[in-house]
């Protein structure tokens, strides 16, 4: 598995929860500007971070491929990071092409909460490029859009997969015009949210499908499928 230095400081940023006791306690002590920009530089090591990475990474893919067929299907990622559960589902499947969407920069200092502007990020797309490049996916079965900068896609996708992001860190409104044109009448969507009744007023179908209790805050993981657009103006 290719993960260098600058990879491995992404998925600390990204996943928080990977940095081990050591780092966790210096972001404790020393402030998140210093994690930021020093601790998850210099204080990592590659090898370890890519190993955790990768074991979180196969259990979140053993998690959701109990209710998605990935085979011929066309993949929205929303809020990916570093694209390693897409990774190992093009590893296990014959996908169509997966759609990545994310930011492209590093915040100051890491934020961890939800709030309404998706206006935080931890990012670097040519990094993203690079890994899944490097790890063996086929540049003609992904292509990555940066929120602020690109067009986002409006063909319709079979699946959409946004793990601790989308409702997570903030509004799903943010998305949901967007989501009304790739929105296909058997799109699903898996997503973690604090919120799970809320949304059995925007689709038919709401199923919860995992429940995360040791989490920056708790959440449900749920599955939803038949956008509801009668309220459309």
């Amino acid at each position: 598995m290719f993960i260098n230095k600058e990879i491995a400081q992404l998925i600390i940023l990204q996943r928080i929860d990977l940095s081990g006791f050591f780092l966790q306690k210096l972001r404790k002590l020393l402030g998140r500007r210093f994690f930021t920009s020093i601790a998850s530089k210099y204080i990592i090591s590659p090898k370890t971070v890519g190993k955790k990475y990768i074991a979180t990474m196969n259990k979140e893919y053993e998690n959701i491929s109990k209710f998605l067929n990935f085979d011929g299907e066309e993949i929205l990622s929303i809020g990916s990071g570093l694209c390693g559960l897409e990774l190992i589902i093009n590893e296990n499947h014959s996908v169509k092409k997966f759609t990545i969407i994310e930011k492209n920069y590093i915040s100051k200092k890491v934020v961890y909460g939800w709030d309404n502007s998706n206006s935080e990020a931890y990012n670097n797309l040519e990094l993203v490029k690079l890994f899944l490049k490097n790890n063996g996916m086929d540049e003609n079965r992904f292509e990555v859009f940066d929120f602020d900068k690109n067009t986002l896609p409006t063909n319709n996708f079979d699946a959409i997969i946004s793990l601790y992001s989308l409702d997570y860190h903030y509004d799903f409104t943010f998305y949901l015009e967007y989501f009304k044109k790739v929105f296909k009448k058997d799109t699903k969507i898996i997503f973690d949210t604090i919120r799970p009744e809320y949304f059995e007023n925007l689709f038919d179908k709401v199923e919860i499908i995992d429940t995360k209790e040791k989490t920056v805050h708790r959440s449900k993981r749920i599955i939803c499928e038949g956008l509801i657009l009668k309220n459309d103006n």
